[in-house]
């Protein structure tokens, strides 16, 4: 079984459109546990228990739009402080509280 990680992704998501067709591959993905969409800095955050290059792939071939990783965080999976528990991803983006700024889905 892959480890937890969560993986950071620049995708360019110029239209509703684009945002649909990354969100139905991000939902399509049994691998993915959570996703964030910030459709205005075109990135997209995802976590859950998959090899990252294999989801940029399986991202590529249905979205045909262009991927490209900028962060991978690994957890491992033999942490005795874990216990099983997911950990929080943090990042240093500044989200503004403007709901139209991102789109979420758990």
């Amino acid at each position: 079984m892959d480890q937890f990680c969560c993986m950071v992704m620049r995708i360019n998501i110029d239209c509703n459109g684009c945002y649909r067709k990354v969100r139905r591959a991000l939902l399509d993905s049994q691998e993915l546990d959570t996703h964030l969409i910030e459709m205005k800095q075109s990135k997209v955050s995802v976590c859950g228990r998959f090899k990252p290059q294999e989801i940029a792939i399986k991202i590529r071939k249905k979205t045909n739009r262009r991927v490209e990783i900028l962060e991978i965080q690994e957890f491992g999976s033999n942490d005795e402080q874990n216990h099983g528990e997911k950990p929080l991803m943090i990042t240093s983006w500044n989200l503004e509280s403007n709901q139209n700024q991102f789109a979420t889905c758990r």
